[in-house]
């Protein structure tokens, strides 16, 4: 709801509208539904996305707003996003502990994400994983009772909601963030060329080379759900840089790439994407299917 009022607010704002012509349409998304399980046991980021596709599809809204991580990669050619914005911090931010070093041996880490749990894995096997999800409320709130030591928050999420000073942020070129992490996208149908001029005006330019690129990445190593990707995109003296980690879920196997690629040409992370597979050992490569393209 958050991302959803700060759509409204440049929306309004770039076209000089009053607030109260834009309607915000609440929906509770089936990921939202179930917490007990893994969303990649229950139907993966779909969870996130088809409540709000069958309204855009039936015309009951305009346009969608999503936190992009959690958009499936290839989308039905019926879709367009129209908007990318501004994006927010990209870290993870760990709340229970200064560091991850400073968790006590064989302290329980709760995260649903493979990605969050790989990671923490591979620089402290000691850990303990507690499955954890929910919104932000819902997961300090498992935490607060006891049933995790620590957790792994997006900033982003706790800068919307005004709780950055919840824990501690966990440098990006040494954590890196998942694909898409801190970046919110705005859904319309592709035919609805009204509602895309509209929201291209609060469309920007680099948050969209950024998420693309990362985007091109997990087509081009076929990730889904299970896999352990960690990406990092920077800007440097006019150049574009993609940083990219593949682990095994346990954290035992980790591979590493980086490439440099211009806005309008994915070619060169295509080929990173083959070549950490050609590298990712049977532990890893096993949870990815290679190359995707829409059908």
């Amino acid at each position: 709801m958050a991302q959803a009022h700060e759509t409204r607010a440049r929306l309004c704002a770039a076209h000089g509208w009053d607030e109260s012509l834009v309607d915000i349409v609440p929906v509770t998304a089936s990921g939202d539904k179930v917490l007990d399980r893994p969303l990649a046991d229950i139907g993966g980021k779909a969870l996130w996305t088809k409540e709000l596709d069958l309204w855009l599809h039936e015309g009951v809204i305009d346009f969608a707003v999503h936190s992009l991580k959690d958009v499936e990669t290839i989308r039905p050619d019926w879709l367009t996003i129209a908007a990318i914005l501004p994006r927010e911090d990209v870290r993870d931010c760990l709340v229970g502990a200064s560091s991850i070093a400073a968790l006590p041996h064989g302290a329980r880490l709760g995260t649903s994400a493979p990605r969050r749990a790989a990671q923490a894995l591979n620089l402290r096997p000691d850990l303990k994983i507690v499955p954890f999800r929910g919104n932000v409320a819902t997961r300090l709130g498992k935490l607060a009772a006891g049933e995790a030591d620590a957790t792994l928050l997006a900033m982003a999420g706790l800068n919307r909601l005004d709780q950055s000073a919840a824990g501690t942020p966990l440098e990006a070129d040494e954590w890196l963030p998942a694909p898409g992490q801190g970046a919110i996208a705005v859904e319309c149908r592709s035919d609805d060329a009204a509602t895309r001029a509209l929201l291209a005006a609060i469309d920007d330019a680099d948050s969209r080379t950024a998420v693309l690129a990362e985007r091109a990445l997990l087509a081009g190593l076929g990730g889904t759900c299970h896999s352990a990707i960690a990406v990092r995109t920077v800007q440097q003296s006019g150049s574009w840089h993609l940083l990219a980690s593949l682990f095994s879920p346990d954290g035992a196997d980790r591979i590493d790439g980086r490439t440099a690629f211009t806005p309008l040409d994915h070619g060169p992370i295509v080929a990173l994407a083959a070549d950490l597979l050609s590298r990712a050992p049977d532990t890893i490569a096993m949870h990815f299917s290679g190359a995707v393209t829409p059908s």
